[in-house]
């Protein structure tokens, strides 16, 4: 995994890690593990429901000491939304984002998806900062992901 830029952001690109590269990273805080807990829950269950990967954004994946949540998205060309519908309705609501944050302690987005009136996509969305400046996205294969 890369070091971060003069912005305190991944530099761009889609930066693909394993989980355990993922939580030594950014898991420095006991704030950032209850964090990664609730990602972890949301990851199970995207995987069980098919997801190939998910992608991880905000101020999680920055220079940030204290993040308050995270931000994600997930491809779902595989995904089985009738599974997620009835054995993660949380999940498969994500215009609830109050919800989401309360059980997964962030939000989590299909990756093609329409962000708001910006024009992009989630996945598109999540690679540009506040200032307009292009910065990278943690991925993690579900596939090979082992909970």
């Amino acid at each position: 995994m890369p070091e971060f830029d003069e912005y305190g952001n991944l530099p761009p690109g889609v930066h693909f890690c394993e989980w355990e590269e993922f939580v030594q990273r950014f898991g420095t805080t006991v704030k950032r593990l209850n964090l990664i807990d609730g990602l972890k829950l949301a990851m199970t269950q995207l995987k069980a429901a098919g997801c190939w990967t998910i992608y991880i954004d905000g101020s999680f994946v920055t220079l940030e000491t204290k993040p308050n949540d995270f931000d994600a998205c997930y491809d779902q060309d595989a995904v089985d939304m009738a599974y997620l519908k009835v054995n993660a309705p949380i999940l498969f609501d994500r215009h609830n984002r109050n919800a989401q944050k309360a059980k997964y302690r962030g939000e989590i987005f299909p990756s093609d998806e329409p962000v708001g009136n910006y024009g992009d996509n989630s996945f598109d969305f999540f690679q540009t900062d506040r200032d307009q400046n292009k910065k990278g996205i943690i991925a993690i294969d579900l596939m090979r992901w082992k909970p």
